[in-house]
């Protein structure tokens, strides 16, 4: 599958432009409408069917604004909907085409089930993400392994009680620091990632980050198995613990070396890349 491939969907020979979104697949509304109903102005239908179907009446917005390619092959904000999204959009949208539709995106929604069922479907697939965003196959099979890794670890994490975003936050902070001396945020920071930003620090890493990355996750996740944290406190140790397992290797790399394993190097500005979670 090529990148042209991975970015667009065809419809009864019309293509939709899709992008990987938090988790998720999002699609082209003026597309979803070109599609439906064959218009030939298909950014003015749906001008006045957001403000009729939506803006008027004051309903939260179905859409959200994300980079897709236009026409002229530049990167342009574009409404875009999820599959929910995209069916209460089909509601508002007179078309016979409108079941077969349904029944099109119902297919590719199945599809995101059978990866749920068999893992190994998801891991070639974001294999693929990653080959045509231009990323090395040695560096893929680190990063691969990386979030597997970051998996255990969370799944870990769960069973000694850990529930909230912002604790699974801190606690990765802790064996990040421990690892490489910054927090996460930090971490972007210093490779010039915007703050802001969805960008994925760890598709910024290079192969020794991603490898010291692990190490420190991977020894939490044994330290907190053999150990069996009850409180958040004792879990943030072990963090800790993992994480200065990591630096010490790390550092000791780097007195082998005669340099610094952490870098500047990122892949930013290159065909939009990071932009896979």
């Amino acid at each position: 599958m090529n990148n042209q491939q991975n970015k667009l969907v065809v419809f009864q020979s019309k293509e939709i432009r899709r992008i990987w979104n938090e988790e998720e697949w999002y699609y082209s509304v003026v597309d979803i409408i070109e599609a439906l109903t064959d218009s030939p102005t298909p950014r003015q239908y749906w001008s006045k069917l957001k403000q009729r179907e939506f803006i008027a009446i004051e309903l939260y917005p179905i859409w959200v604004q994300l980079k897709l390619t236009a026409g002229d092959g530049k990167l342009r904000q574009t409404d875009c909907v999820n599959t929910k999204g995209a069916f209460r959009l089909i509601q508002s949208i007179p078309s016979k085409k409108a079941e077969p539709f349904k029944r099109w995106l119902a297919q590719i929604g199945q599809e995101r089930l059978d990866e749920i069922e068999n893992p190994e479907l998801a891991q070639e697939r974001m294999k693929e993400i990653y080959e045509q965003k231009g990323y090395p196959k040695d560096w893929i099979d680190k990063r691969l392994r990386g979030i597997a890794i970051r998996q255990n670890l969370t799944d870990e994490w769960k069973d000694r009680g850990i529930k909230e975003q912002r604790d699974y936050a801190i606690l990765t902070a802790e064996i990040s620091k421990a690892t490489f001396g910054m927090t996460p945020s930090e971490y972007k920071e210093f490779k010039n990632i915007p703050e802001k930003s969805k960008i994925n620090l760890r598709d910024n890493m290079d192969d020794l980050e991603l490898i010291f990355t692990m190490l420190g996750e991977r020894v939490t996740t044994e330290i907190s198995k053999k150990e069996k944290p009850e409180t958040f406190y004792n879990n943030k140790s072990v963090a800790k613990r993992g994480g200065r397992v990591a630096g010490n290797a790390r550092k000791e790399t780097e007195k082998e070396l005669g340099r610094s394993v952490i870098t500047k190097k990122n892949f930013l500005g290159t065909d939009d890349k990071l932009k896979l979670e």
